[in-house]
């Protein structure tokens, strides 16, 4: 049956609302829909949590009680916001209805009906660290010296092997294929330990973060009472950013919707995290699998000017036919200047070409340092930024993570190099030392000496020393199958030091143990191993390695962000993944180059079509000003430099949505 729009109507005491007044025509229209399937595709910047929040107080007009609604999100922070709101219009308490994260709801449904999926009723659930050393137990019961080998994952790594495995519902080989190649050889082996995994967990009556999601399933589609439970229970299902439903989720959302209404808002053209599992099929085959979905586009944007929406949509156009919605954004706000293309020489161009304008944005036309960001694809793409903005006293914050050289994985090479340089500083071996299986502060500490003591009475060098009988005694037994590889790593390093370049010192360093050593520490290698990388790019400016560890430690100085207050002034530096749903008045993209953006990987795969839709959330998150920059030249890789090509999706635009900005070498334009 059809809802009745009647304003004088207040069932559950709820004040009267003008849904009319209150909504332009297309959110009023998906607000109102008839009951049944509905896709709302919502654009970016169109108001999709104001959709989503009328929708709700829409229905509780309609007399739905406030139990029969069930909201799912992904994050808690995004329920609470949208019940609040609910609660503003209508009174109701959030406490009345079912809404938050797919785990949270999950962990709910698992309380009242866990048993009939073998799960007690006093089950707890393992926070991450917990559920690491559940899985490092078991893997060592089926393979003892498994993490004795440094190329291997370590329980962190393998564990979001197996997790993203689980919330894809793919083998994992065909995961690890896809997304950790470095764990190829070993990919037979991991079977069992999920299986020993697994088994440890019954035994123990707990469960882990995807439990949640997999037992919640398992009710849903192996126990009949249950799942008509629910069924019955929510006359209509609410699902926030549904682009972002890895593939259990979805089945969830399906078999909860089997009998009654579901709404589905998101927009597929920001479907952006495959890597933790996001499957883009699941929003282009809903109307598949939910006969009749009736489709609702919202594409009036508020955010961002004509212009730079119709580069947007310009973005949209270049997708593969039949592989996306068609949607058109269109600007609420009057006209402005059209997004720029800036070619850069090479990074540092880009770097100084950045500041000065910001400088001009900020001086000159009176622009907030906070509305303004600088956007990228890889972290490795901002250090020439960084450099630049701390040399000229710019404050930045970064809000996807820490500084370049604050980066755990390049404190630790550049702590490496220190001691190679000299080995007295104690403080870098300490860093590097305890990477080593088994060794920690303590044990560091008894090599230190005793390698010290024996350099002075044999007067030779430390390295020299290091795997002599004396010294290796001292080192713990599950690290001396490593202690070879490691001082023969440091050694290789302190011959380099004499006869070659920093830059080439670096690379020497990152082949060597350590990048053994990386390979099985992070799940995401190979985006570290780029941003090692990039430090032999930076090392190429300095001709003795004094100078190179020394501007390190002067720029850690100058860039340490430790006491900023996070609501100061700054400039905002972020991936463009951690930028999605946020907005600025002027946004700078960098590295718009191919293989910087698109990545290289996604270039050698063949499919770059998740790039493009990161590329689309980029430029739709500017307010005013856009400006798309790439460099000529790349010197991050290693000695020499490579010339670069605009990215592909760059070169798809069509000219006319945008003003190339010509750059005189002495950074004016």
């Amino acid at each position: 049956m059809d809802f009745v729009l009647d304003p004088t109507s207040t069932p559950h005491g709820i004040p009267p609302i003008d849904f009319r007044a209150e909504l332009n025509d297309e959110q009023f229209n998906a607000v109102t829909a008839a009951p049944g399937p509905l896709l709302v595709l919502a654009g970016a910047g169109s108001g999709k949590t104001r959709t989503l929040t009328y929708r709700v107080a829409y229905l509780l007009f309609q007399g739905v009680k406030p139990g029969e609604i069930l909201l799912l999100t992904f994050t808690n922070k995004a329920a609470k916001e949208m019940l609040h709101r609910v609660q503003h219009l209508t009174g109701i308490e959030p406490s009345r209805f079912w809404g938050g994260t797919f785990h949270s709801l999950g962990h709910r449904a698992l309380r009242i009906y866990g048993e009939a999926v073998g799960l007690p009723r006093n089950f707890t659930i393992l926070d991450a660290d917990e559920s690491e050393s559940l899985l490092k137990q078991a893997v060592e019961h089926e393979d003892k010296p498994f993490f004795k080998d440094k190329t291997n994952p370590r329980p962190g790594p393998l564990f979001s092997v197996l997790s993203l495995a689980r919330n894809t519902q793919l083998s994992i080989a065909d995961t690890v294929k896809k997304n950790f190649p470095q764990y190829d050889e070993i990919a037979h082996r991991l079977p069992a330990f999920a299986a020993a995994y697994e088994k440890k967990k019954r035994v123990q009556n707990v469960v882990d973060y995807d439990d949640l999601l997999e037992h919640w399933l398992a009710l849903l589609t192996n126990v009949p009472e249950v799942a008509a439970y629910f069924a019955h229970r929510f006359r209509h299902v609410l699902v926030d950013e549904y682009q972002d439903t890895n593939t259990i989720q979805a089945q969830i959302v399906d078999r909860l919707a089997a009998h009654h209404c579901v709404m589905a808002v998101g927009d597929d053209a920001q479907c952006i995290y495959s890597w933790r599992g996001a499957d883009f099929e699941n929003i282009m085959t809903f109307p598949d699998r939910h006969p009749g979905t009736v489709i609702h586009r919202i594409e009036t944007n508020y955010r961002s000017t004509p212009e730079i929406l119709a580069l947007a949509n310009g973005v949209l156009l270049a997708q593969p036919k039949g592989r996306h919605f068609d949607k058109e954004l269109r600007a609420a706000r009057g006209h402005a200047q059209k997004p720029f293309v800036v070619q850069t020489m090479d990074d540092r161009e880009q770097a100084e070409f950045i500041l000065k304008r910001i400088r001009s944005l900020v001086e000159d036309d009176g622009v907030s340092l906070s509305g303004i960001a600088i956007l990228y694809r890889s972290h490795f793409l901002a250090l020439e930024i960084q450099l630049a903005l701390s040399r000229a006293g710019v404050p930045y914050q970064i809000t996807s993570g820490v500084k370049f050289f604050e980066r755990q994985h390049i404190r630790d090479l550049v702590a490496l190099l220190r001691f190679v340089y000299n080995p007295s500083d104690a403080q870098a071996w300490q860093r590097i030392a305890i990477l080593l299986p088994k060794i920690g502060e303590k044990g560091a500490q008894k090599i230190y000496t005793a390698a010290t003591d024996h350099a002075r009475l044999l007067q030779k060098n430390f390295l020299d020393v290091l795997t002599t009988d004396d010294v290796k005694s001292k080192v713990a037994k599950d690290a001396r199958e490593d202690w070879d590889n490691f001082c023969a790593s440091l050694s290789q390093v302190a011959e380099s030091m004499q006869t070659a370049k920093p830059a080439d010192v670096v690379s020497t360093a990152i082949d060597g143990w350590y990048g053994d050593y990386l390979k099985g520490a992070y799940a995401d290698y190979i985006d570290r191993l780029d941003e090692l990388k990039a430090m032999i790019g930076f090392a190429q400016r300095f001709d003795e390695m004094q100078d190179l560890l020394a501007q390190i430690v002067l720029l850690n100085g100058e860039t340490s962000d430790r006491h900023v207050d996070p609501d100061a002034e700054a400039v905002k530096l972020t991936t463009v993944h951690q930028a999605k749903g946020l907005e600025y008045d002027v946004v700078f993209l960098i590295g718009l180059a191919d293989g910087q953006f698109p990545g290289r990987r996604s270039i050698e795969a063949g499919d770059v079509e998740e790039e493009r839709r990161l590329f689309y959330v980029a430029v739709t998150r500017a307010r005013n000003e856009l400006y798309l920059s790439y460099p000529k030249v790349a010197t991050r890789a290693g000695p020499g430099s490579m010339l670069l090509t605009p990215s592909r999706f760059l070169q798809e635009l069509d000219p006319k949505l945008y003003d190339p900005l010509r750059i005189k070498r002495s950074y004016g334009w």
